[in-house]
């Protein structure tokens, strides 16, 4: 079915995970050694928030079942507009963390003055996860604009801080249905490119090999955001759902052909697919993204980019 449900999680054996494929990295890739290093420090804590927020009790939601069955076969994810409270106290001093590993990362001076801001309130923290976690990505431009402050950067110290929060809904809305349930039929019937949880385009596609399920390879979305999981008939664009001629792969590297990029020539957009044995678990998706910048540079240098993010009616 297209929606993928992602395997409990072991927090221990996670952290190992992580910690061999980023030594992995650094083996096959030296000169990521520094950006290696820097998302070390950032999903530390990442992790660190992840178990914490798992180890407490699933967080009680206010959406019916029902209710978000009607909003997915309507095609509108199941988070989209809706104001849902946050854990704002947990998640709050993290963005002060965030920055401040940015900041000994080399983020530089800019960075300094996020965290700054964050830490001495001059930004209102709740307000700031509240727009990542809605992903109003515009209307948080416009608040780093207005402070003067760097806005792909607080945008990534928001987004970081919130995703495991965002994560753990994916496991307490969508996880462990009944198999007639209408929720999980809703699921398996999503086609979108873009994530059934919160709406955000993946940040790449794991090629997985046949099984039991899938006699052929399986192309699987990976949420950018929530690491939610859902497979995609490959041959289309995954943004707009092009599939004629000017749709075409490209193969920067031919001692690894299962490694593309995928580029529609009616939206411009391109996404990449990396072969894998098994899905990654939250956050890890992050370091197949950082291993395979190459293809990001092969699509951009050759005119393509990723879209914003599609935005849905608010409520």
């Amino acid at each position: 079915m297209p929606f993928a449900e992602l395997p409990p999680v072991n927090p221990d054996s996670r952290r190992t995970l992580a910690s061999n494929r980023w030594s992995a990295l650094r083996q096959e890739r030296p000169d990521l050694g520094p950006a290696v290093a820097l998302q070390q420090a950032l999903h530390g804590e990442v992790l660190d928030l992840a178990d914490r927020l798992e180890a407490d009790r699933p967080p009680r939601l206010s959406l019916p079942p029902r209710y978000v069955t009607t909003k997915l076969r309507a095609g509108i994810p199941a988070l989209a507009g809706e104001r849902l409270p946050l854990p704002v106290e947990i998640l709050s001093p993290v963005l002060v963390r965030l920055g401040q590993a940015l900041a000994n990362g080399g983020g530089g001076q800019a960075t300094i003055l996020i965290r700054d801001a964050v830490e001495g309130g001059a930004l209102d923290a709740g307000g700031l996860l509240t727009l990542g976690f809605r992903r109003e990505q515009g209307a948080l431009r416009a608040v780093a604009t207005h402070a003067g402050l760097g806005h792909d950067l607080l945008w990534l110290i928001v987004d970081l801080a919130v995703s495991p929060y965002a994560h753990l809904l994916l496991r307490t809305l969508f996880h462990g249905r009944p198999t007639d349930d209408p929720l999980r039929a809703a699921l398996a019937e999503w086609s979108h490119g873009y994530c059934p949880l919160c709406g955000s385009w993946p940040t790449l596609a794991e090629g997985l090999p046949p099984d039991g399920d899938h006699p052929d390879s399986t192309h699987r979305l990976r949420c950018s955001f929530c690491a939610c999981a859902w497979d995609a008939p490959t041959g289309a664009c995954v943004y707009c759902d092009n599939a004629t001629d000017s749709y075409r792969v490209l193969s920067p590297d031919p001692r690894h052909p299962g490694r593309v990029v995928e580029l529609c020539g009616g939206c411009k957009g391109y996404a990449k697919t990396i072969p894998t044995d098994t899905s990654a678990p939250f956050p890890l998706v992050a370091i197949a993204d950082l291993g395979s910048m190459d293809l990001d540079m092969a699509a951009m240098q050759a005119g393509f980019s990723r879209p914003a993010l599609r935005q849905f009616n608010r409520r």
